[in-house]
């Protein structure tokens, strides 16, 4: 890669894949709503900065005049966690403006567009003919996703330019301000308080944010058109067997509670293809779980986390 377009560069995964690329000596056109989101960077003469709102996307080939854009990578989502999920409104608006960032791809003469997506869209699938279903709010923003993954893929296809679709679990590491799960268990870990928790019997994921980066880069470079591929480790542990990795790495005598909340989901994982991403590209997670959490626990001390 030599020049990208990364929307969304000053969330969490954004700023991640932005810092590694610099390094990289990579040319960036950083989509961002303020400059002010990524000042640190304001002075490479490789990253050049465009401002704009996630309705103002339709806009970018009008503004902007670029050519020969390697990858276009769409990060950019309002509302990814929490009570965010029960505005349908802002979710499915998110989908519209993931068909005007394709749109601008095309503009552009742009090689490659990624979207980074959700593995709660499979929950979504899952549901798809049965009845009697009991969807949670999560279920608006992988049907929203899912929605933004189908329009984007017909565009790409229609249009003639290279897509894929990375499925990112549950992302962690230092940048990270929101209120996810991993953010909240270590908050509380640190806090010695005892977090009630669900059985925790499911297959589960953590993901660090080197590995998400990484994953990123491999689909950039060899991920097969039109492919969606699962970003995170191939071998799978309960919820229960990584919360209980983190209480012992980080507060041993801290007693989990599980079981205060039944179990809302359970991914099949068997209706994931976990390997793909390894058998088309080489990609696998090698960072260290352990370390990955101590720098991550040192992160989420300068936040105020209210629990």
């Amino acid at each position: 890669m030599k020049k990208v377009i990364i929307a969304g560069a000053s969330g969490f995964i954004g700023r991640a894949l932005t810092q590694k690329l610099l390094k990289e000596d990579v040319e960036i056109f950083a989509v961002v709503r303020s400059r002010g989101e990524i000042l640190e960077w304001q002075e490479s003469t490789q990253l050049h900065i465009i401002e704009a709102e996630l309705s103002e996307y339709s806009q970018l080939a009008e503004k902007y005049q670029f050519n020969d854009i390697d990858v276009f990578f769409h990060l950019a989502w309002e509302g990814t966690y929490g009570e965010y999920f029960k505005n349908y409104q802002m979710q499915m608006n998110n989908a519209v403006y993931s068909g005007d960032a394709l749109n601008a791809a095309i503009q552009f003469k742009t090689k490659k567009f990624i979207m980074a997506s959700t593995i709660n869209v499979m929950e979504v699938i899952d549901y798809f003919g049965k009845s009697g279903i009991k969807p949670r709010y999560t279920c608006i923003y992988g049907a929203s996703k899912l929605a933004a993954e189908m329009i984007c893929k017909t565009l790409a296809y229609q249009k003639g330019i290279e897509m894929n679709i990375a499925l990112i679990a549950n992302s962690y590491g230092p940048g990270d301000r929101s209120k996810t799960i991993p953010n909240i268990l270590i908050s509380n870990l640190l806090k010695g308080k005892s977090p009630d928790l669900v059985e925790g019997d499911f297959l589960y994921d953590w993901v660090y944010i080197d590995d998400i980066v990484a994953g990123l880069c491999a689909i950039a470079e060899k991920g097969e058109n039109q492919k969606s591929y699962y970003v995170g480790n191939q071998k799978l542990r309960t919820f229960k067997e990584i919360a209980g990795q983190v209480r012992d790495i980080l507060a041993p005598s801290v007693e989990l509670r599980f079981g205060v909340y039944p179990d809302a989901m359970a991914l099949d994982y068997r209706k994931v293809d976990i390997g793909a991403l390894y058998r088309d590209t080489g990609y696998a997670v090698v960072s260290d779980f352990e370390k990955n959490i101590l720098e991550t626990a040192n992160w989420v001390k300068t936040l105020d986390i209210k629990i």
